[in-house]
């Protein structure tokens, strides 16, 4: 159960596989003879400065994964220097709520009111306890009582407003509606139409270092990566080692297109689908 419910998608699994795929059809144009001896992979989210652009994005549940469950993965992220978003349906909660409090999102999961085998029912339990009123007019109200910056999650599109401090592009790994794009071939769009008043970040489909200079290189502000795998092998450890894959695959992927700092990283270092389209048709 818990295996379907971390690794499957929604229906077909379209946009789960092209999430992946999208990735292979951006290329690279490197810089060559150029001194990488030194590379700093540093940024900033927001005015807090971490160790890369790449963080751990929010999943809901991650005792599903290890016992130690969020508080593993926190330590993980401290240890790397970024950044972890935390999932609304946290089962860490309750280190910070009374012990003879339950919240209401697990009442069923502790009753055994879903299917124990079947990792849908569970997605469906989840998906079940959202309120399907919540619109813009939340995102306005939740400014008014917050001095926190407020980011909006599940952009893809440039039609959407924004009026938030940030935009985290995710079509939800693939796991809420098929045959949606994948974040990657819509990117530049949001990046436009954002023009560099708010940052823009993006998850869905991430898994190597590659992935990530090719975001980088079209206008993203740094990417979030699932650990719900790496939690599941080794707990804390197994977290660090697949931050520790991703940064390292950044780093080699940084020197060999000849790039010393995450600012040197332009489009002119990728080459996507319309770029190929548009040389063509000048031929």
């Amino acid at each position: 159960m818990v295996y379907d419910f971390y690794a499957a998608g929604a229906e077909d699994q379209w946009t789960l596989r092209e999430n992946s795929e999208a990735f292979s059809r951006i290329l690279f144009q490197p810089r060559v003879l150029v001194d990488v001896s030194c590379i700093d992979m540093s940024t900033s989210v927001l005015g807090y400065n971490i160790s890369m652009p790449i963080m751990i994005a929010p999943t809901a549940l991650h005792k599903l994964a290890h016992p130690e469950g969020e508080l593993a993965t926190a330590r993980a992220a401290a240890a790397a220097e970024t950044i972890m978003g935390l999932e609304f349906v946290s089962s860490n909660f309750q280190f910070t709520l009374p012990q003879n409090v339950m919240l209401k999102i697990f009442e069923g999961l502790d009753q055994g009111k879903i299917d124990k085998t079947n990792g849908s029912s569970l997605a469906a339990y989840v998906a079940s306890q959202i309120d399907r009123s919540f619109s813009w007019k939340d995102i306005k109200w939740l400014q008014t009582v917050t001095s926190l910056p407020v980011l909006v999650k599940g952009i893809i599109t440039a039609q959407d407003k924004y009026g938030a401090a940030g935009i985290i592009m995710s079509n939800h790994g693939g796991r809420q509606l098929d045959y949606l794009p994948a974040t990657i071939s819509c990117l530049e769009e949001v990046v436009r139409e954002a023009n560099g008043r708010v940052p823009v970040f993006i998850d869905s489909g991430f898994c190597r270092g590659t992935d990530v200079f090719k975001a980088l290189a079209l206008g993203a502000s740094g990417i979030g990566r699932p650990v719900l795998f790496s939690l599941a092998v080794d707990g804390e450890a197994g977290v660090r080692n697949a931050l520790r894959m991703l940064r390292d695959e950044l780093e080699i992927t940084m020197a060999l297109s000849g790039c010393t700092s995450v600012k040197e990283i332009t489009r002119g270092h990728v080459v996507t689908e319309s770029d190929r389209i548009r040389r063509c048709s000048r031929l």
